[in-house]
């Protein structure tokens, strides 16, 4: 006989893990599937550790505000260390098209709450100090956004959800489901079958496949995207550095300096590199130091200490897919998070944990607009 449960989360990762300490936080009993042995080790371990409200929309950004206000009070709540810095995020423009979005953009996200302003050159080498000045027309920046340890928020919410009941079953994938009428009655795995009263979607790269096995259309696609760490050296500048301009290979790049002193760097592959190939490559390496010898020409004497490939779950309008589903009535999917599931994670799973239980509130409503999962997928997020 299966075991029943409140809710069984499908994933353990970035949204399935936030999502079951909610859950359980609320007295539901959970269950946690994932094919890995541990938690977090698909995209999770991959993500570089930036958490920004910076976004161009009022969903993205009041949920990763809610985000931000999770993992810096983390250490305060539950006595873990998660390496959580407050260092900002910053855009810089180097040209007059860019200085203009940025600028514009900056009056949407002020109107939705978030804390941004313009900085000159002179300010902006100030808080990153040697940053190319050639051309520079200055840059937007966020100084509550921030970053901290991807291994260990993931090592931090596991142990808070075994602290609160929360069962797992690694190494397990999922092959199938039960059905009784429009409700799902049995998840079944390569070693089992569980019930559950309601089932939450959040198995990232898999999410179209768990979607087919229901005959439900979840339009996610995963594209490869590489970063990389440096040696780590002493605190040198201070936010997140993200150059917008395109580049042959890629759409853009970033960087930031984490907790321990090793900066960090990834870019966004121009074409897409569409699939699921965990890979490293010989291109990313030349690719990116180019780039960002170009912005920061200070990074040139560091060491790197390795590279890694990971996924991005795309959604064509670059915004995830949050809610209810219409075919089936215990289903809730969070899934196709592109490429931000890991800044997203803590306060969707809060969102996640009122739709199950009906405790919506307003500003809820607002946000899961522009995550609808039956929105039409025709925009596309600015700056995502």
């Amino acid at each position: 006989m299966s075991k029943n449960y409140d809710a069984i989360v499908i994933g353990a990762g970035s949204i399935g893990l936030p999502t079951a300490l909610a859950l359980a936080e609320k007295k539901y009993t959970v269950l946690v599937i994932d094919p890995e042995h541990g938690p977090g080790q698909q995209n999770n371990k991959k993500a570089i550790g930036g958490i920004r409200a910076t976004h161009s929309d009022y969903g993205k950004i009041q949920t990763c505000l809610r985000s931000i206000e999770i993992l810096k009070s983390w250490h305060e709540t539950y006595g873990d260390d998660i390496g959580w810095m407050s260092n900002g995020y910053s855009y810089p423009a180097y040209n007059d098209e860019d200085e203009k979005k940025l600028k514009d953009l900056m009056k949407i996200q002020l109107s939705f709450g978030l804390n941004i302003k313009w900085l000159s050159p002179s300010e902006y080498n100030a808080i990153v100090p040697g940053i190319n000045m050639d051309g520079l027309k200055g840059s937007t920046y966020s100084p509550e956004d921030g970053s901290c340890s991807p291994l260990l928020v993931a090592s931090a919410y596991y142990f808070q959800c075994l602290k609160q009941g929360v069962e797992f079953a690694y190494g397990e994938a999922v092959t199938g489901f039960s059905t009784e009428g429009t409700k799902i009655s049995k998840v079944r795995t390569n070693k089992g079958e569980y019930s559950a009263g309601i089932v939450i979607n959040a198995s990232g790269n898999n999410a179209r496949e768990i979607g087919a096995m229901l005959n439900i259309e979840l339009p996610v696609f995963p594209d490869n995207h590489e970063a990389g760490i440096t040696e780590p050296v002493a605190p040198f500048f201070g936010p997140m550095v993200i150059d917008m301009r395109k580049r042959p290979g890629s759409a853009n790049f970033y960087f930031y300096q984490n907790n321990e002193g090793q900066v960090v760097f990834c870019i966004t592959p121009d074409p897409a590199i569409l699939g699921a190939d965990n890979r490293s490559t010989s291109e990313f390496l030349p690719l990116c130091s180019r780039r960002m010898l170009e912005v920061y020409p200070r990074l040139r004497y560091l060491k790197v200490r390795r590279t890694w490939r990971g996924q991005y779950p795309m959604t064509p309008d670059g915004f995830p897919i949050v809610g209810k589903s219409r075919e089936v009535d215990n289903l809730v999917n969070a899934v196709g998070m592109c490429g931000q599931g890991f800044m997203l994670g803590p306060g969707i799973g809060e969102i996640i944990s009122r739709i199950c239980l009906n405790e919506l509130t307003e500003s809820d409503l607002h946000v899961l607009e522009s995550f609808d999962p039956y929105r039409d997928f025709s925009g596309m997020e600015a700056f995502k």
